[in-house]
């Protein structure tokens, strides 16, 4: 399934796919920017707000 049609991914495929580090995938969270949702132990990044992050970035 291509990426942009997942509901979620783990923080560790949301580094790999913006090329971001865990520090500052975290405080993107932290901050608000980045929606996450937890299941069980488990943290998800919402892919819809991590690609609206990056399209935010791309018109500036």
């Amino acid at each position: 399934m291509p990426f942009t049609q997942r509901l979620t991914c783990t923080i560790d495929d949301a580094c790999e796919v913006t090329g971001l580090g865990r520090t500052k995938l975290y405080e993107l969270i932290r901050a608000g920017r980045i929606v996450t949702t937890t299941i069980g132990r488990r943290r998800l990044v919402v892919v819809r707000s991590l690609l609206a992050l990056l399209d935010a970035n791309m018109s500036n």
